[in-house]
């Protein structure tokens, strides 16, 4: 098995999702960096699955860098929009002037509507994690979260579809959620376990 050191890229610029991370890996003695402070390009995710995607920036990070390097690729899946919007998830947010996750979260309920869907809207967050080394080894590790969406959006905390989204067993969205309540339970902290079950212990 290759070795993780003390040391770990994060592939990614979504400073939400470094911030997340980082306090997850914190007690484990690894320091994080992400690809936007080493000044990395983010390469085109032309896959059609969360793990085709994560594999493009995780080994492009590892490669660039010289460092183990871990990506995530991440979306809600709805279950009345056939699991849009999927892996398509942050491509749902993009329009003039940028990515807006308040768009994508209209254009989510927009289409729940419109399909005639009857709550409650049943939904998922998933995540998969590719851990990519130098040497063009990697390991795959997914997590996933289930729950339902509300309108309109409550709270102010986290980030993309966290207002929509609350999760099962609890009766607050993740935006509404301290940060680390959010990270005990969400799709991203369960693959991140898997992760540790494997190379922490």
């Amino acid at each position: 098995m290759a070795t993780l050191g003390d040391r770990l890229l994060f592939a990614t610029h979504n400073e939400g999702k470094v911030e997340e991370l980082r306090a997850l890996f914190q007690p484990l003695g690894v320091g994080l960096v992400s690809a936007r402070e080493l000044g990395l390009p983010e390469p085109a995710e032309t896959e059609t699955t969360f793990v085709g995607n994560a594999r493009i920036k995780a080994h492009a990070a590892a490669r660039a860098s010289g460092l183990p390097a871990l990506a995530d690729d991440s979306g809600l899946c709805v279950d009345a929009l056939g699991g849009a919007p999927g892996v398509y998830t942050a491509d749902w947010a993009e329009g003039p002037g940028g990515r807006d996750f308040l768009r994508a979260m209209t254009r989510t309920y927009d289409a729940l509507l419109a399909n005639g869907a009857k709550e409650p809207w049943s939904a998922r967050f998933r995540c998969t994690l590719v851990l990519a080394f130098p040497d063009g080894q990697d390991e795959v590790y997914e997590g996933e979260v289930s729950g339902r969406l509300v309108w309109p959006l409550r709270g102010a905390l986290g980030h993309g579809y966290d207002p929509m989204f609350m999760p099962d067993g609890d009766t607050r969205t993740f935006a509404e959620m301290a940060p680390d309540e959010k990270n005990a339970v969400s799709h991203r902290a369960r693959a991140l376990e898997a992760l540790i079950a494997k190379r922490f212990t």
